[in-house]
């Protein structure tokens, strides 16, 4: 079967092992086409806050673009579906870009309940850092004792059903950390609720940035 995709991998998606426990998820090592990646990761748009932004906050063009429509479409929806079991027909999806982490990211949390499916994929080259690697917990306390840790290798791709212990976080890193983040989402009202809180947290930063700007140095 040929891919729908220029960017994605759907091979890789297929192949990869779904593990049941503690939480259903799948690792894809390449979700990124390996022949494209270095230009989406060339691609990728500068963030210089910390937070989570929806991408029409953020510059999206070349090979990086392409990514936000595949990652957008009913085909990418259809096959993560399969491979978690899920039906997902007319759930809609929701993207946010994410560029920086800080000292107060990575807690230990589980996702909302309006969300059904998180999808988590990274596009940091070559990373090397011990701190910032996301960790899947066996409880809401405990991040020495894991299930799976997953280095944000530009490519590498985390998918998982969020259920009431989907338990994940990391130990904090503060500087440069690219994550697209889509989860499929219970119900356009979600969706939008969602996304406008991301929105107006777009527009306050892009407030304060301006402000810095203007602020005299010291």
């Amino acid at each position: 079967m040929s891919s729908p995709w220029q960017v994605l991998n759907a091979r890789a998606l297929r192949e990869a092992p779904l593990v049941a426990e503690p939480f259903p998820y799948l690792i894809v090592d390449n979700l990124i086409r390996p022949e494209v990646l270095a230009e989406v990761v060339e691609s990728f748009p500068r963030i210089d806050k910390r937070g989570s932004f929806p991408p029409e906050a953020v510059s999206c063009s070349g090979r990086f673009a392409t990514l936000m429509a595949e990652m957008h479409s009913a085909e990418l929806r259809d096959l993560i579906g399969e491979r978690l079991g899920m039906d997902l027909k007319d759930r809609p999806p929701m993207l946010t870009v994410r560029g920086r982490t800080g000292k107060k990211d990575g807690r230990i949390h589980t996702d909302s309940k309006s969300k059904l499916v998180t999808v988590l994929l990274y596009l940091n080259p070559g990373w090397s850092a011990a701190e910032g690697r996301l960790r899947l917990l066996y409880n809401d306390h405990d991040l020495t004792r894991y299930a799976a840790e997953i280095c944000p290798d530009a490519g590498r791709c985390l998918i998982f059903k969020v259920t009431p212990n989907c338990w994940h976080g990391h130990e904090p890193f503060e500087g440069e950390r690219r994550t697209i983040q889509l989860n499929y989402v219970a119900s356009e009202e979600a969706r939008e609720r969602d996304l406008k809180r991301h929105r107006f947290s777009a527009f306050l930063k892009g407030l304060l940035s301006r402000k810095d700007e203007k602020s005299p140095a010291h």
